[in-house]
């Protein structure tokens, strides 16, 4: 840089000490100035914005406010970025942080381990330049000899130019109200990279302790060497996700912390065939949550919709109108093969998670299916904040608008599930009890959850549940729970497939209330190895699912209206124990500092785990509900596991259940295994595969056949942390016209596009719709044939008590029911969306002979 540009942005710095002179450079030179005296009061900094944390920076009389004296609180530039080493930025400081190792300015090079604003924004490392804890000037490790004696409120002008070793910032104080120097440093041993990335304020602190932080105000950065993308604007909203099920649209908008904004209000508009914007919902924005919800009744899925959320706010300049922008897409048909993309289990290792978003677009799926810990505690680098209600809840939705940053792209335009899970709530493990208040007053951590309940306040707990599933179809039974906690149970019907949507925690009592003491159960892991597990199947007062989730799910499993053409259930785990650790262990506590294994090697010294937290536990329970299951052929897919299987569920003999794909985790934070000893397995797979799969008993003595396993391994990808832990996301093809599930397991790194991309070793994996019921029939009944329907008929098998035996969608007017015993039958067929229904009795006799006709044309 030549002289002559130096002054001038040395100029630029000086005028920048009055806000109207600031305001009178053109744009080119200003780049961004900041707008808070434009906004009313509120606890958010603007969609320019990323705070780190949320909680910890208001708008408060037209200056920004860091509400807490803490270390490391930053606040970031979006749309403005240094990409070369040439630029300034300027802002008023009213308060500065005090005591030793304190900085008030500003954090310039800010760039996260991933080349993205959003990972510099919540992961990145930079440059401290500002006014220390005594006033003295800092670069870096450089400090000025005199701290300023006395002081206003000042303006910080640093000024950032090429130099012989690379880069050089100048750093001045003025007097804000004079524009009188009050102090100056300059720093030349830089390089470049020291100084591009992102550019953030700073109110730092060395230790935390009472009291508030920094105030500015009038913020700006400006120079050739900044770029400028205003599409990283992030709110004020957030995200959107949707449902579509039998005329009703649910949509639930998540918005910033506005809701102190008097009289806001925020609209769902859609575009109709005459191509103008139709308003077909008004909705308030919810205190605690910050969501928006619309309900549309008598929706039109036969052909797609573009939608628009729009928000108007009353800035000082005139009210300005905010727009999030997606489609509602299409129900697929009845022929049309379904793509449902499954996700779990997301720390923030590979944040903002670009890879991921660009491969399964790539897949073109019709639905998203995100099974829980969308989060984890330590999402952002700071832990969670638990003291009040309000800042929990701002905690909690730091984290979920991170969630939503991420993965938005993919159910922007197309209807998606979530299920929030342990991690959700701030739980490692959740026994939910129906609700119960879990005791923190003696710890937070397993003293607390293994008396069962929720850790967290109802209202809170609620809040969770409404930003994550209040766009759900309507809950089958919504009788709130112990402390007033809702409940989001529900069926989803979509494409010609039925989702039973589970809770797998909220009723699932805690082991320790239920366990023999003897046991000495922690955290859902027995503690005494003399212990045997599996003579305990049914401990007295275990519950699972519950009364009232078994009842829904034996009325769902026999309903096949709304054209059901196969049935699936999604829970947040899997209703078995698939995971093996070091023998002398007495928990899964080990297995992230473990060693990754090279690829083909297979880890000895492994028992297969007996994890409370998986469904496989209580025994007898999970044999409950895979009955029902089994009755109506329902496949079934899960999270939380970490490890992405498939498996077949037995009960009283191998394989006579249906199949569980329990998805890879997108960022794995607690890595799991399946090595099981080789001599306990049963029996191989009809088809070999590695020894690893075939027949074995879970910890509980559950009967699973596992099909595939992505086992952790060392892949030599970076980061290792990311991608030696097997982490992904699932694609699951339902083919209704031929009857078929296939289950496809993709890393994350992978390009499904690419020739020869490869899934994790053992997939994709096809079964059969009927593989969802894996009795043996002992025989037939005679051929049926059925004339007069205009869709495919739903077959009941019922005994003669009338106890459902199955329930089957069946493809075809002419087939052949399998029984299970020799006796009397009764058969029942017809259309549950017509209620036209034909009964008979069978006696077995094979499967041949003269039809048994059932006509609807009569």
């Amino acid at each position: 840089m030549d002289r002559r540009e130096t002054l001038k942005l040395m100029m630029m710095a000086a005028m920048s000490s009055e806000r109207l002179s600031t305001q009178l450079l053109s744009a080119q030179e200003t780049g961004f100035i900041s707008r808070w005296h434009q906004w009313p009061n509120m606890g958010w900094a603007g969609p320019e914005h990323w705070g780190n944390r949320l909680q910890d920076w208001k708008v408060m009389q037209g200056s920004l406010v860091c509400q807490v004296c803490a270390p490391d609180r930053t606040l970031h530039c979006l749309t403005h970025y240094a990409k070369e080493g040439h630029f300034m930025t300027s802002v008023e400081v009213a308060r500065t942080v005090e005591g030793s190792g304190a900085v008030t300015g500003f954090r310039i090079g800010l760039k996260g381990p991933v080349d993205d604003i959003r990972s510099a924004v919540v992961h990145g490392n930079g440059l401290d330049v500002g006014i220390d804890g005594s006033g003295a000037l800092v670069i870096g490790s450089a400090r000025s000899r005199y701290p300023i004696s006395s002081y206003g409120s000042i303006r910080l002008d640093a000024t950032i130019t090429r130099s012989p070793s690379g880069s050089r910032i100048e750093l001045v104080a003025r007097s804000a109200s004079t524009g009188t120097e009050l102090a100056s440093l300059s720093h030349e041993d830089l390089t470049e990279s020291d100084v591009i990335g992102s550019i953030a304020l700073l109110s730092h602190a060395g230790e935390q302790s009472a009291g508030a932080g920094a105030i500015f105000r009038d913020w700006t950065i400006s120079g050739l060497g900044i770029e400028t993308d205003p599409a990283a604007a992030f709110g004020p909203i957030m995200f959107a996700q949707y449902t579509a099920h039998r005329g009703v649209l649910k949509l639930t908008a998540q918005l910033a912390p506005i809701e102190s904004i008097p009289g806001v209000r925020c609209k769902l508009d859609i575009r109709t065939p005459d191509d103008i914007w139709e308003t077909v919902a008004t909705a308030h924005v919810d205190t605690l949550s910050r969501t928006a919800r619309f309900r549309v009744e008598g929706w039109n899925v036969t052909s797609a919709a573009k939608y628009r959320v729009r928000l108007t706010l009353p800035l000082g300049s005139g009210p300005e109108t905010f727009e999030y922008l997606g489609t509602i897409a299409e129900e697929p048909g009845h022929l049309t093969p379904v793509r449902a993309a499954v996700f779990s289990c997301n720390a923030d290792h590979g944040f903002p998670d670009a890879d991921v978003v660009n491969h399964v677009l790539k897949h073109s799926p019709d639905l998203a299916l995100f099974l829980g810990d969308q989060f984890y505690e330590g999402s952002g680098g700071f832990g969670i904040q638990t003291d009040t209600i309000e800042t929990a809840s701002l905690d909690m939705l730091h984290k979920w608008y991170m969630f939503g940053w991420s993965y938005r792209e993919i159910f922007r335009n197309i209807p998606t599930a979530f299920i929030p899970d342990d991690h959700d709530v701030y739980h490692g493990n959740i026994w939910g009890e129906s609700g119960r208040k879990a005791p923190t007053e003696e710890g937070w951590g397993a003293t607390a959850q293994d008396q069962g309940g929720f850790k967290m306040p109802p209202e809170w707990v609620n809040a969770v549940q409404v930003a994550q599933t209040s766009h759900l179809p309507d809950p089958y039974d919504p009788t709130p729970v112990d402390q007033g906690i809702g409940v989001y149970y529900t069926r989803w019907d979509y494409g010609g497939v039925s989702f039973a949507i589970l809770e797998d925690r909220k009723f699932k009592s805690s082991p320790s209330n239920v366990m023999p003491t003897e046991a000495r159960v922690l955290n859902g892991w027995i503690q005494n190895p003399e212990f045997d597990v599996t003579q305990h199947r049914d401990p007295p007062g275990s519950e699972l699912l519950g009364a009232r989730q078994m009842n829904f799910l034996e009325a769902w499993s026999e309903d096949w209206s709304g054209s059901a053409q196969m049935k699936v259930v999604l829970s947040q785990t899997n209703f078995a124990s698939v995971h093996s650790i070091p023998s002398d262990a007495m928990s899964g506590a080990i297995l992230p500092s473990l060693p990754m294994p090279q690829p083909g090697t297979y880890v000895e010294g492994d028992k297969i785990a007996a994890d409370m937290d998986s469904n496989g536990w209580p025994s007898q329970k999970r044999d409950e509900v895979l009955r029902i299951l089994r009755r109506c052929s329902a496949f079934h897919i899960a999270g939380d596991q970490h490890l992405a299987t498939v498996v077949r569920h037995g009960i009283e003999d191998f394989g006579d259940a249906g199949f569980t794909f329990t998805g890879p985790a997108l960022n794995n934070i607690w890595p799991r295994r399946w090595w099981p000893p080789r001599e306990e397995r049963q029996a191989p797979l009809d088809i070999p595969g590695p020894e690893y799969t075939g027949d074995f008993l879970d910890g509980f003595g559950n009967r699973i056949t596992v099909h595939a396993s992505a086992n952790p391994r060392a892949t030599g990808l970076q980061p290792a942390v990311l991608h030696d832990r097997v982490t992904g996301y699932g694609i699951v093809i339902f083919d209704k016209a031929n009857e078929r599930i296939t289950i496809e397991c993709w890393p994350r790194h992978v390009d499904p596009s690419q020739d020869r991309a490869m899934q994790f070793e053992g997939w994709p994996i096809t079964v059969h719709s009927d593989d969802g019921d894996g009795r043996k029939p002992v025989g037939y009944l005679p051929p049926i044939r059925v004339h007069g329907l205009e869709h495919a008929p739903v077959v009941e098998l019922r005994s003669i008590s009338g106890a459902l035996i199955y329930s089957r969608r069946i493809q075809g007017i002419e087939f052949n029911l399998p029984v299970f015993d020799y006796g009397p039958h009764v058969v029942r067929i017809g259309d549950p969306d017509q209620a036209r229904w034909l009964e008979r009795t069978v006696q077995p006799n094979g499967q041949s002979g003269t039809p048994l006709v059932f006509d609807f044309t009569q």
